[in-house]
């Protein structure tokens, strides 16, 4: 097993979470040596012409080059990779809750136990997420050998995009769909995401300020965030199918809110909300140019996205917010497509003008109010 660096000591035994959920996790399609190679190859290649389709279509970033690299990866680099960025990102809360236990009598012998539990069941949970995710762009990952990424401080913003080959494969398969179409489809959306973040550099630095503000403010006691972790671990395990009426519906993240984190929570739902929907609005201004059977895809990955695999897949998704980040890409692709018709492209490029320009909560659900606040102040 890889390291992920540093003691695994502490609320979270990192390197543990990392074992667990390799050796949980489904293995991918059955596919050769050679089919397998393939793929990787076409997924590089789809990566790279759908920079310049993306750069065209968006008007974002018309420079030359990426600082930041494509990497295509399996099931458990995947896990590998997140493991590294939540445990960068989670790191000022975590110190926080390790002081906090610490000050408690036995607090230390409980952290090393808690620590190694709460490894095991957050393994249990990137076991299940591992099978399911398509690619993503990693905006806060930790520059490793293994998984490089272009620095914080890198002109273009830093990061790195992740291609889940047998994921994207699975469900191809699943969908009976035109492989070759449906990976160009799949690298569009991915490198969508990498241009919002290299094209408007403030971006990066904006979202995590507001998730480290929201961090900062959790103020509850160890052991009711490790309880949530445990309650989605056992839903996962079949031990909790009921879970979905747990809390009146609620998610993890809504549970641990304050009223400050409400307001947050907001702010980054909104801002959430524009970037996915910017990209499935993308992925259909582009498709018809160059992805013949685009119509067929966004249909069938619709259907499936709406669903869900099963009863236990939705119990997690709701626990764990998915079920927001279902609603994301339609309210934002929703936000997105008034707004362009409205006042075209170049208007809509305003969004990323400062955080100032960014759409609230309210705005997504109503882009004429964004397109009053914004182009009215700017004329």
């Amino acid at each position: 097993m890889t390291s992920i660096g540093g003691a695994s000591t502490g609320m979270v035994d990192w390197n543990l979470a990392v074992a667990t959920a390799t050796r949980l996790v489904r293995p991918g399609p059955d596919v050769s040596a050679d089919e397998a190679r393939a793929v990787v190859a076409e997924l590089r290649r789809h990566a790279k012409s759908s920079e310049g389709h993306v750069r065209g279509f968006t008007r974002l970033g018309t420079e030359e080059g990426h600082d930041t690299p494509v990497l295509v990866v399996d099931r458990p680099g995947w896990i590998r990779a997140n493991v590294a960025g939540f445990r960068e990102l989670l790191k000022p809360l975590l110190d926080k809750m390790q002081d906090r236990r610490g000050d408690t009598p036995g607090g230390t012998v409980m952290s090393a136990v808690g620590g190694k539990v709460t490894g095991v069941e957050l393994g249990m949970l990137l076991s299940f997420l591992a099978s399911r995710v398509l690619g993503q762009y990693e905006t806060f990952a930790p520059a490793t050998r293994q998984f490089p990424a272009g620095g914080p401080d890198a002109p273009n913003g830093g990061g790195r995009l992740l291609l889940v080959a047998p994921n994207i494969v699975h469900v191809e398969r699943e969908l009976d769909v035109d492989p070759h179409d449906f990976r160009l489809w799949v690298c569009l959306h991915e490198e969508t995401h990498r241009t919002q973040f290299t094209a408007v550099p403030w971006l990066r630095d904006h979202l995590e300020g507001e998730i480290q503000s929201f961090l900062g403010e959790t103020d509850v006691d160890p052991m009711t965030v490790l309880e949530r972790v445990r309650e989605a671990a056992q839903s996962l395990a079949g031990g909790r199918p009921e879970a979905e009426e747990d809390d009146g519906g609620r998610s993890f993240v809504e549970i641990v809110q304050t009223p400050a984190q409400r307001e947050i929570l907001a702010r980054l739902t909104a801002v959430m909300s524009l970037l996915e929907g910017h990209a499935d609005f993308v992925m259909d201004g582009v498709g018809p140019d160059v992805v013949p059977s685009v119509g067929e895809i966004r249909e069938k990955f619709q259907q499936r996205r709406a669903k869900g695999a099963s009863r236990l897949d939705l119990a997690l998704r709701k626990l764990l917010g998915l079920d927001a980040k279902l609603r994301q890409y339609r309210d934002g692709e929703r936000f997105v497509r008034a707004v362009v018709d409205e006042v075209g492209m170049d208007g809509f490029n305003r969004v990323w003008t400062s955080p100032n320009t960014l759409p609230t909560k309210t705005e997504i659900a109503k882009p004429a109010d964004w397109i009053a606040r914004v182009h009215r102040r700017a004329e």
